[in-house]
């Protein structure tokens, strides 16, 4: 008896064809027997199918079985060809009736799921791919665990049936129960009700540092805050994503979809980082990897590559604290995806694309003590502490900008007056953003190529003047002088200007701090 249930491949975050084949013969001897290159986990399955179709009640076949998982010459990996296999196990023993008067016929859907020894379905990886790869192929929709069917049910046009039990699942494809499939998905609404993070209200002080975070936010400009332990650097790292404008319907599903990949769900917790119940990341993510981690763990990688923090913080925000303390080799694995927005993991069997545009907020004490230095000696020590970045890194931050030690009148101050709020930052920033798509499309003023900024960033004479002064003085790079351009350009959008000014590019200069000391 043959039997062939269709499932799915996850090759990064992109899912691709995998056909379950089962032949099961009662002559010769008692012999199961995987093929298709499996990994452990995944030869693995047939224990776990054992004891899931034992202990609900069905019947394992003996015999000889053989089990494909072609395409051959593809790595499979995962728990996720349980219920597809046990699937395929009842159709060989016609426990379910391969072409179904009633109920649903599984030739038209994807399948895919963990089971638990029980029997019942335990949630999957790459679920949103699976949905989406489903619709690509024009298959009715897809079969998995009911964990994962908020997650898939947002793509369009695909019918997703959840069940909890390999029980549940015979009864819908034999016509023992309604099949109920699981209802769209607003994604609009999920966005809408992210919780905000911390407010910058709550933040003393700093109002220089709030105005350099509006303006990265606004075109999407990496930046770095230099200051003594206890400023509020953190803080405002971890409010920032409340002044960045709330995700697009397209913006979440690219995210959702990396994460799902992944492996990392949302959590059940409502406040968990604006991760909904439905497994859908509906704010911006922000990653904050320590820095002991390694390349592979921030550009991804594995012997089956996997998204790392960078491509986690896609459409979001990657904060390093500690900048210095990162080693070295970690830091600059970091320049081609700043500059590309994307890194591809090559491995000796695959090589795997990972999107990965994300804004670099970082923050570092002036020395390893953590303090400003107030003499040579002080200054020497923060030399060599900042010699640990490298300068093209350096290059690659647009904005440096100092957070002094807030005085104590500010910090002591009880009275009702506050500054700058998230609320009026975002303001800022979504109408800049505005005035960018107007003029240039999609692209904000961070993503800028040299040529577009001589179009929508032309500068009058004395301006680059200006600017060449600079750049000669501080011996600033060519790419450092693009990256002031588009500073100036988001400044001047910000202020509702056409032109960018003199004053704009004064402003972008002194955002340079650290190519003075670098």
């Amino acid at each position: 008896m043959l039997a062939r249930v269709q499932s799915f491949v996850l090759h990064g975050i992109d899912a691709e064809r995998c056909e379950i084949e089962i032949d099961h013969s009662d002559e010769g001897m008692d012999r199961q027997t995987m093929v298709g290159l499996p990994d452990a986990a995944v030869r693995e399955s047939l224990e776990r199918v054992r004891s899931a179709l034992a202990n609900a009640g069905y019947f394992f076949p003996t015999g000889r079985l053989l089990i494909n998982l072609a395409p051959a010459h593809v790595r499979k990996e995962g728990p996720v060809y349980d219920l597809p296999i046990a699937l395929g196990l009842l159709e060989a023993t016609q426990v379910v009736r391969a072409r179904p008067e009633e109920g649903l016929d599984h030739r038209g859907y994807l399948v895919g799921g963990e089971l638990a020894l029980d029997g019942r379905v335990r949630p999957i990886r790459g679920a949103l791919a699976m949905a989406m790869y489903a619709k690509e192929r024009r298959l009715k929709g897809v079969i998995l665990p009911a964990a994962n069917a908020g997650e898939a049910a947002v793509v369009e046009g695909v019918e997703v049936m959840g069940v909890e039990s390999i029980t549940q699942l015979v009864g819908l494809l034999n016509g023992q129960l309604e099949p109920e499939p699981h209802p769209p998905v607003d994604l609009e609404r999920l966005i809408e009700a992210s919780l905000p993070p911390v407010d910058f209200a709550d933040v003393r002080g700093q109002e220089p540092v709030k105005r350099a975070v509006t303006i990265a936010a606004a075109g999407l400009h990496n930046m770095l805050m230099l200051g003594p332990a206890g400023t509020g650097k953190t803080m405002m790292a971890r409010a920032l994503p409340g002044v960045l404008p709330p995700m697009s319907a397209r913006e979440t599903l690219e995210v959702t979809r990396i994460y799902s990949a992944a492996g990392e769900r949302a959590r059940d917790d409502a406040k968990s980082n604006g991760h909904a119940r439905t497994g859908l990341v509906t704010s911006r993510p922000v990653r904050t990897p320590h820095h002991t981690a390694s390349s592979a763990a921030v550009i991804g990688g594995g012997a089956v590559p996997r998204p790392g923090e960078i491509s986690l913080a896609h459409r979001g925000i990657l904060f390093l604290d500690e900048l210095p303390e990162f080693p070295r080799s970690v830091l600059d694995t970091l320049r081609q995806p700043l500059e590309d927005g994307q890194v591809t993991v090559s491995r000796a069997h695959a090589s795997v694309r990972f999107p990965a545009r994300f804004m670099l907020v970082a923050a570092m004490n002036p020395t390893p003590k953590g303090d400003m230095p107030t003499d040579a000696a002080g200054r020497r020590a923060m030399e060599r502490y900042l010699g640990k970045l490298s300068r093209p890194l350096v290059d690659r931050i647009d904005i440096h900008v100092e957070a002094p030690a807030v005085p104590w009148k500010e910090l002591s101050d009880t009275s009702e007056k506050t500054g700058t709020s998230t609320q009026q930052m975002r303001d800022r920033v979504c109408a800049s953003r505005e005035r960018q798509r107007a003029r240039q499309g999609d692209a904000l003023n961070g993503e800028l190529s040299g040529r577009q900024l001589d179009e929508f960033a032309p500068l009058a004479e004395e301006t680059k003047t200006l600017l060449g002064t600079a750049i000669t003085e501080l011996k600033l790079s060519a790419r450092a002088y693009d990256k002031i351009r588009r500073v100036a350009r988001t400044i001047a959008d910000m202020e509702g200007l056409q032109d960018v000014g003199i004053g704009h590019v004064a402003e972008a200069v002194q955002y340079r701090l650290l190519d003075r000391d670098v």
